[in-house]
C-alpha cells in the first residue's frame, strides 16, 4: 500500500508524456493565409504542412467529394519533388520544403482541384496523416423571384391535392396487402387445427361404434355368471 503513489505518480506522468508526445506529433494541413476561407476559381492557393520528423519526406493528396483519394506530388527531405508519371514539373502545382515545413502551391484554382487536402509522412514504417484542410468554392444563394399571396395559396392547395391523391392510393393497396398477409398467418393455422380437432373427433367417434358392437355381440352364460360351464346332462338307465 506504500508503493500505491509512488505507482499513480509515475502512471500520470506517463500519461502526461504520452499526450504531450501526441501534440507534438500532430500534424495539420491548412491554408498559408489563415484568413482564407474558401478559394475562388482561378486563385493562387497555398498550403502548407509542417513536420515534426525532418527526416521524411511528406506526399500531398487530395480527396474529392465522392471520397476517392488522388496522390498530388511526394516532397523528400532534401525538397525534391517527384510527380505523378515521374514528370520533371508540373503545370498545375508546385512542391518545397522550407525548414520543417511542407508547402503545396494550386497556381491556378479550378473546379476540378476542390477537395479536401492532406499530408502524409512515413516514421518508422508508419503513416502518420495530418487533418484535413476543405477547399471548395464558397456556396452561392439564390433568392427566389416574387410571388402573389394568390398565385401561391392556390398552387400549394393544388399540391397538396395532388399530393394526397398520389400518396393515398399506394398507402391503402399496401394496407390491403398487408391486412391480407395477416390473415392468411392467422386464419390458415386455426383452420389447420380445426382441420385436425374434426379428424380427431370423427375418429374417436368411429372406435367407440366398434367397440360397443363388439360388447353387444358376447353370449352370456345360462345361469348368468360369467365364466359358469352349462350343467352336464344325467342319464337315467
Amino acid at each position: 500500500m506504500a508503493g500505491s503513489p509512488a505507482l499513480l505518480l509515475l502512471l500520470s506522468l506517463g500519461l502526461c508524456c504520452t499526450g504531450a508526445q501526441g501534440q507534438r506529433n500532430r500534424m495539420e494541413a491548412r491554408f498559408l493565409d489563415r484568413n482564407m476561407k474558401h478559394p475562388t476559381e482561378g486563385q493562387r492557393v497555398e498550403l502548407e504542412c509542417p513536420s515534426y520528423n525532418s527526416d521524411s519526406g511528406v506526399s500531398w493528396i487530395r480527396q474529392d467529394k465522392d471520397g476517392k483519394l488522388h496522390f498530388i506530388v511526394y516532397i523528400s527531405m532534401f525538397s525534391k519533388t517527384t510527380w505523378p508519371g515521374n514528370v520533371q514539373a508540373s503545370s498545375q502545382f508546385e512542391g518545397s520544403k522550407q525548414g520543417n515545413v511542407f508547402r503545396l502551391v494550386v497556381k491556378s484554382f479550378m473546379a476540378q482541384d476542390q477537395g479536401t487536402y492532406f499530408c502524409i509522412t512515413n516514421v518508422n514504417q508508419v503513416l502518420h496523416f495530418s487533418s484535413g484542410q476543405p477547399a471548395f468554392f464558397p456556396v452561392t444563394t439564390t433568392t427566389a423571384a416574387p410571388t402573389t399571396p394568390a398565385a401561391t395559396t392556390q398552387s400549394s392547395l393544388i399540391t397538396k391535392k395532388d399530393i394526397c391523391l398520389q400518396s393515398s392510393d399506394p398507402g391503402t393497396s399496401n394496407e390491403n396487402l398487408l391486412n391480407f398477409y395477416c390473415e392468411i398467418f392467422i386464419w390458415a393455422p386455426l383452420a389447420g387445427v380445426c382441420l385436425v380437432l374434426l379428424v380427431a373427433l370423427i375418429v374417436t367417434i368411429v372406435l367407440c361404434q366398434k367397440t360397443r358392437r363388439r360388447r353387444c355381440r358376447c353370449k352370456r352364460p345360462p345361469n348368468g355368471k360369467p365364466g359358469a360351464k352349462p350343467p352336464v346332462p344325467t342319464r337315467h338307465i
